[in-house]
């Protein structure tokens, strides 16, 4: 089941859209495949792939033109072969379950996740602080514990998503 979701995520992702929109969509299969139990063993294997595309173009606002890659639901229906009522049910459905929302910086893009203020936002003894603004080890230290999504000051010298260890 999950095998089949991930290769029809990622065809269509890797024809329409992008390597990245791929692996957000991976990474969503692979949360709600682990969830217990697992909603993916019910149902169509093509309506949970259109609902995952959906959800993860939603919290990166896919539908906006001014997005690159952009496509509208309608398109992504009909290239999916689903009804866009059923693709977008199933994939609020699936927002829903695992409590994510628009900008989610989880299933973000980085463009999405640097442009989002709210990312990057710490409480530091009672001040709030933009994590970007702090020293490279209080940064580390932040992505360490799961606060932020990636070590800024390694990224803007690499553009790695991860510190090196």
């Amino acid at each position: 089941m999950y095998d089949e979701i991930i290769t029809a995520t990622d065809a269509f992702c890797l024809r329409h859209l992008d390597e990245e929109y791929a692996a957000l969509c991976a990474k969503l299969s692979a949360k709600l495949a682990r969830k217990r139990p697992s909603p993916l063993v019910r149902g169509d294997r093509r309506i949970w792939a259109a609902g995952i595309i959906y959800a993860i173009g939603r919290v990166n606002f896919l539908a906006d033109p001014n997005q690159e890659p952009h496509m509208r639901t309608d398109t992504m229906a009909d290239l999916l072969g689903v009804k866009q009522t059923t693709m977008a049910n199933k994939g609020r459905l699936i927002m829903d379950t695992l409590n994510i929302g628009l900008m989610d910086p989880e299933f973000s893009r980085r463009e999405i996740i640097d442009n989002n203020p709210m990312t990057w936002l710490l409480e530091v003894d009672g001040l709030i602080v933009d994590a970007r603004n702090l020293p490279e080890p209080l940064q580390v230290e932040a992505w360490r514990c799961g606060l932020i999504p990636y070590v800024p000051a390694q990224a803007a010298t690499s553009r790695a998503s991860t510190p090196s260890e």
